[in-house]
């Protein structure tokens, strides 16, 4: 029995073991001030170790971690220490819930620590200073207003980098950015930004704090005492802002204070040939929200263009084609004024264009014949009169010859054949559109015209059965 304790002792001494398992967690600092950064450290003494995944802390990222392992041989007994860092940046105070690690097979659980975060301290001799400005705080959805940016650093201030995190704009449309203007006030350098923006929706939105983020140098003593110098990061954050945000009033969806024209490029055409009217629309509002201004009118083919804008401006081109006299009605735009208050609307001046050749409808008369003698005589020849002049009869057959005549050439327009016409051919698809307006009552001709305005408006590709095509050539005699 002696000789068996003394070889466990030279076993203990020749293979050294670790005595002990466990899990410590703890804070480099339990109060710290807005934007300073925080250092969870995980002291974990064990061989096998599986390392917790941490990716949040206090509801915000982990920035960075970092690892260190050391042995330690006291008394014969084997120690493995292994300590796991994790560094983020808290924005609001909170409790670190208990972490559980599985250490050699068993999981070791920590005890929740707190932290708690204090206001950064703005005094007017500060370093730097970042601040949000709203120019309105109750708006109406779609109602453009300011958000302004404001960065001051100190001038004897230094900084070795920087980066600028934008506050979330979420339920906001960014109607425009400016470019930062920098000017000097006092001891600061100030930085200034503006958006220009618009709710989406109505209730109490939220616009987060901005956060810029400065590396500036210090100096720290090594581990022999030293001073080494050292770059520091630090975070500076803003203010929050709520924007209460109304509901329009009434059945309109556009905000604002706006004037509307309408122009021509010309006000006299030939027959199926495209008058371009241009709109446009002044003034700051919504104007994102308008979809089309393409209007309907009777035996006019329109054809519109997306619309552009930019900045206060919108504007729509369109093109009307029509082989008789119409008139572009008045482009009529209905909005919310906030400065009055009020629903309002305006609207453009109609726009008269008139097609050469265009004759106007005449109404067509009989006059009676005047009456016939009853004391003429009864075998009076019915080719004359009993004056010898021509018989009513015939006059009444030429006349209705000649109606007949009449009313065949204003279906046929032969004019409109040999007015010079260049001939027609697919490689030409705003020609071919234009003469083939004119027949877009046949079933055939419909067809074609959806595949030519879709490859000249819509940017897709002609197939046109040159068959079908060539059949409606000689029906109408195209040439």
């Amino acid at each position: 029995m002696k000789n068996l304790g003394k070889i466990l002792a030279l076993v203990s001494f020749l293979f050294p073991h670790a005595v002990y398992a466990g899990v410590t967690a703890g804070l480099d600092a339990k109060s710290v001030s807005l934007g300073e950064t925080v250092t969870l450290s995980l002291t974990i003494s064990g061989q096998d170790i599986i390392k917790p995944d941490i990716f949040v802390l206090c509801d915000t990222d982990v920035i960075s971690t970092s690892e260190q392992t050391s042995v330690q041989i006291i008394n014969r007994a084997y120690t493995k220490s292994t300590v796991l860092n994790y560094r983020f940046l808290p924005k609001k105070s909170c409790e670190i819930q208990a972490i559980s690690v599985e250490v050699d097979g068993k999981m070791e659980i920590t005890q929740p620590m707190s932290l708690e975060v204090k206001p950064a301290s703005a005094t007017q001799d500060a370093h730097f200073m970042l601040t949000l400005e709203s120019d309105k705080k109750d708006v109406y959805v779609g109602e453009p207003f300011e958000l302004t940016l404001l960065f001051k650093q100190r001038r004897d201030a230094e900084a070795v980098d920087s980066n600028f995190i934008a506050p979330d704009l979420k339920g906001f449309w960014i109607k425009n950015e400016s470019k930062p203007e920098r000017y000097q006030e006092g001891n600061y350098t100030v930085t200034k930004l503006i958006y220009t923006m618009a709710a989406q929706r109505e209730g109490t939105l939220e616009i987060t704090p901005a956060q810029m983020k400065i590396a500036s140098r210090s100096n720290t003593r090594d581990s022999w005492g030293t001073w080494m110098p050292q770059v520091k990061w630090r975070s500076y954050f803003s203010n929050d802002l709520k924007i209460i945000v109304k509901p329009l009033p009434g059945a309109v969806s556009l905000i604002g204070d706006f004037t509307i024209t309408a122009t021509a490029d010309k006000l006299e055409i030939n027959p199926n040939e495209a008058v371009n009217i241009t709109v446009e629309i002044r003034g700051e509002g919504n104007l994102e929200d308008i979809k089309t201004l393409k209007p309907s009118v009777n035996g006019v083919s329109v054809f519109d263009e997306k619309i552009l804008i930019q900045g206060s401006k919108l504007s729509q081109k369109m093109a009307f084609v029509a082989d008789a006299n119409f008139t572009v009605p008045a482009f009529t735009l209905k909005f919310f004024n906030p400065k009055t208050q009020k629903i309002e609307s305006v609207e453009s001046q109609e726009i008269a264009i008139k097609v050469k050749g265009t004759q106007a409808k005449q109404e067509l008369t009989v006059k009676r014949q005047e009456e016939i003698s009853l004391e003429s005589p009864k075998n009076t020849d019915t080719t004359t009169s009993s004056e010898g002049g021509i018989s009513p009869f015939w006059i009444v057959v030429v006349f209705m010859v000649g109606l007949a005549c009449g009313i065949l050439l204003m279906l046929w327009k032969p004019w409109t054949r040999i007015s010079g016409k260049k001939s027609m051919s697919i490689k030409d698809p705003r020609v071919l559109l234009i003469t083939l307006l004119a027949y877009k009552e046949d079933s055939d001709v419909a067809k074609i015209i959806e595949i030519l305005e879709n490859k000249l408006y819509s940017q897709g590709t002609i197939e046109i059965d040159k068959k079908i095509l060539k059949s409606v050539f000689e029906k109408y005699n195209i040439k």
